[in-house]
């Protein structure tokens, strides 16, 4: 099956994703939260730097459970505005995550 590019969009929701993942993470090793979430280092550091912009929703859900992050969460983050995004505003999950890493 051909895969279809992804759009700016999907690229940009990749790379919010993988940034919210990777404050979340903290100090704690890529090892230990890949093994947790049931997926390789690979995965997670493809992940985490915007290589996987479109992770399977049991990938994202593992992460978000052994992160302490609300899928609520995760979802606000990742559809945030790409307007706000560009003005350097947070959105409303970054606070609420602070206090998982």
């Amino acid at each position: 099956m051909v895969r279809l590019p992804l759009t700016p969009e999907e690229v940009a929701r990749g790379q919010r994703l993988g940034a919210l993942l990777r404050r979340a993470r903290g100090a704690r090793p890529m090892l230990d939260v890949a093994l947790a979430a049931g997926i390789s280092p690979e995965t997670l550091r493809k992940i985490e730097s915007g290589r996987v912009a479109t992770p399977a929703f049991s990938t994202v859900a593992a992460l978000a459970g052994v992160l302490a992050l609300s899928l609520d969460a995760v979802w606000a983050e990742m559809r945030e505005d790409r307007a706000v995004h560009d003005r350097g505003e947070r959105s409303a999950a970054i606070p609420a995550m602070a206090n998982h890493t």
